[in-house]
């Protein structure tokens, strides 16, 4: 019971220091809304504490076909 309890608060935490991350990149006032900037703000909610913690993570998109003639 006390192990639920622990773990449901680190996850609350961790969300709520992902939407200050989020926050703080002005992700939220931004004016366009498409698919790419959902999954950046969503993205960075919940990744975000790991760059408080000096992890630092990124992606890499692979390299896209050159479209055809």
């Amino acid at each position: 019971m006390r192990l639920r309890i622990v773990l449901s608060t680190l996850v609350v935490l961790w969300l709520l220091i992902g939407l200050v991350a989020a926050f703080q990149r002005g992700l939220f006032f931004r004016d366009e809304a498409s698919c790419s900037t959902v999954g950046h703000t969503f993205g960075t909610i919940f990744v975000g504490p790991l760059n408080y913690l000096g992890v630092n993570p990124s992606v890499e998109c692979p390299p896209l076909p050159e479209p055809s003639e």
